[in-house]
């Protein structure tokens, strides 16, 4: 992989991770089902999450800050679990069907990879 194509991967990171962030602001309402009933403050955590995002995605642009926003990023995709989890229990499963529901862990799981692959190539 050459250094511009990594390049250009780590700036879609950024544009995806902050596209996402907005959306937690300009369609709120989309994310209330999928929280998890025992997290609290519904309305604040989507939007903690959302500038959480927004912050992170922005960061991974700065050499010097990339490395935080990556480990940030993970700990927030970690965290994140916890809602992909809480739907695999049937009843909060939303009607979506059980492949779809492993089909977003599994994304999860290549989100982190991705970040993990930016964070041993110090040099993009």
């Amino acid at each position: 992989m050459t250094l511009s194509s990594k390049r250009t991967g780590l700036y879609l990171m950024s544009i995806v991770y902050i596209y996402l962030g907005v959306l937690h602001f300009t369609n709120t309402d989309f994310y209330y089902p999928y929280m998890p009933n025992f997290i609290p403050f519904h309305k604040e955590m989507i939007l903690l999450s959302g500038v959480a995002e927004i912050v992170l995605g922005f960061l991974l642009l700065f050499k010097k800050a990339r490395i935080y926003a990556l480990w940030g990023i993970i700990l927030m995709l970690v965290t994140f679990m916890l809602v992909h989890f809480n739907m695999l229990i049937p009843q909060n499963s939303l009607g979506n069907p059980l492949y779809l529901l492993i089909i977003r862990i599994l994304i999860q799981f290549f989100l982190i990879y991705c970040c993990w692959f930016y964070i041993k190539q110090p040099k993009v």
